[in-house]
């Protein structure tokens, strides 16, 4: 990386990314500036003159994840056939946010790191890595990256859209502030815009991404100030528009009108992931989620009072500092007590640089895993006890591709459960289906009737 040795700018590219959905859409949006400056899309790595590694930094080992990946396909390069030279690769997202000049003094097969606020910036990085220029930018810039992105040509049935980027909430295991920023909305404006774009591409179900989404404010074009909640009010106004959903959420920012949108907005999908992240009020408080467990527990059954249908989703952290056999015991009492579809359970892992990464009371591996095990357990239980009371209903799919067998689609019910609908509906189509049978990961469906798109 930047050692003065020029190569041949790239003509193909693959992007692959890792984690949350808003790294695959800022995948899509980097593949799109890619697509923009005359390069084409390869299907794998191999076959690419430019590898992106879209990264996190969530999890635990992610860096070293990175650093495996960069191993293979300098591998695979030098294993292919003589006279293909090595992929340029750029390293993006939040590890390239935390780690920064320190992914190519350990790598030095990188050519471009940049960081999830600057990857407006990666034409000219790319440029400049072609010439043996130095291609480094983890700036978090005031302005907004999105202002700087190509319109969006095209579309599958079902479209991320970013509203809302970075954290001030500063949970104590949370690497998101540092490697995503303060919270910033994006203007309504530039927000409706993009979603009629998608739509007029071909989308029909969009989903509002931000890391607290429902934090989301701005001005109207009549110059009020609205929430989340006006927003998705707007959007319900598109022609074209069929369902709107939106992930992640902070308990803090779930307002009165976002809970009375999901009873008076049709287009609102019935399905809220509100991450509680455990049931004991003291994890809570060394956390620093800024809500207790009765709290939580009241606003969901506000949601549900506005929206009965609901399927509830959420997110479970075993293991942290200081987390006994009691504490834990208090998140298996919160998991009953909510009865989740959905959930993301995941045991603790210290984020270098976070307060909880040098807390006292680091609980050992053996006991993380045995808690694990029995908190996927339940939750498994429950997303398979609701896939089952879904058998009998009636509902609409939205179809978004093939399914393994020939004339098999697969689609998402208002719950957000995978659809087996045989029969062969057109993707981008909604159908009207009878649920048959569930399992614990998918349902089949019997095709009734089907809108056209």
């Amino acid at each position: 990386m930047g050692r003065g040795m020029s190569r041949p700018a790239p003509k193909s590219f693959h992007v692959k990314s890792f984690g949350c959905q808003m790294n695959v859409y800022d995948g899509a949006r980097m593949a799109e500036l890619l697509e923009a400056q005359g390069m084409h899309a390869a299907d794998s790595a191999d076959a690419a003159d430019l590898v992106v590694l879209n990264t996190c930094h969530i999890r635990e080992k992610a860096a070293e994840k990175v650093y495996s990946d960069i191993g293979r396909i300098v591998k695979k390069a030098a294993d292919a056939e003589e006279g293909r030279a090595r992929p340029m690769i750029a390293v993006a997202g939040c590890v390239a946010q935390a780690e920064g000049p320190e992914i190519p003094r350990r790598a030095p097969a990188v050519d471009i790191v940049v960081g999830p606020q600057a990857y407006h910036n990666l034409p000219q990085l790319v440029a400049d890595a072609a010439e043996g220029r130095r291609a480094l930018d983890t700036d978090m810039p005031a302005a907004s990256k999105f202002d700087a992105l190509p319109k969006r040509r095209r579309q599958g049935p079902t479209a991320f859209l970013t509203v809302q980027e970075g954290c001030d909430k500063f949970c104590t295991y949370c690497v998101v502030p540092y490697t995503r920023g303060a919270e910033i909305s994006r203007p309504w404006g530039a927000i409706v815009d993009e979603a009629k774009a998608l739509v007029d591409a071909g989308a029909r179900e969009i989903t509002l991404l931000g890391q607290n989404v429902n934090a989301w404010t701005g001005e109207d074009d009549r110059g009020r100030t609205q929430g989340l909640d006006g927003l998705i009010r707007a959007l319900d106004a598109l022609p074209g528009l069929a369902r709107i959903r939106y992930t992640t959420s902070h308990p803090n920012d779930m307002s009165d009108g976002l809970i009375a949108a999901h009873g008076e907005v049709a287009k609102l999908m019935p399905f809220l992931h509100l991450p509680v992240q455990a049931g004991s009020d003291r994890i809570l408080k060394a956390m620093n989620r800024s809500h207790d467990a009765a709290g939580y527990l009241r606003l969901i059954e506000r949601v549900r009072a506005a929206r009965p249908d609901i399927a509830v989703s959420g997110d479970f952290i075993v293991g942290f500092p200081g987390e006994t056999d009691e504490d834990f015991e208090a998140t298996l009492a919160i998991v009953r007590a909510v009865d989740h579809a959905q959930a993301f359970s995941f045991k603790y892992s210290p984020r270098p640089g976070t307060p909880a990464a040098s807390m006292d009371g680091q609980v050992a591996p053996a006991v993380m895993d045995e808690r694990l095990q029995r908190l996927q357990a339940l939750l498994n239980e429950q997303q398979h006890r609701f896939n089952l009371a879904t058998v009998g209903k009636r509902c609409e799919v939205l179809i978004e591709r093939d399914g393994k067998k020939p004339g098999q689609r697969i689609g998402k019910s208002p719950w957000l459960q995978s659809v087996i609908v045989e029969d062969g509906p057109a993707i981008g189509t909604l159908v009207t289906v009878d649920i048959v049978s569930a399992g614990p990961n998918s349902l089949s469906g019997a095709l009734v009737e089907q809108k056209a798109a």
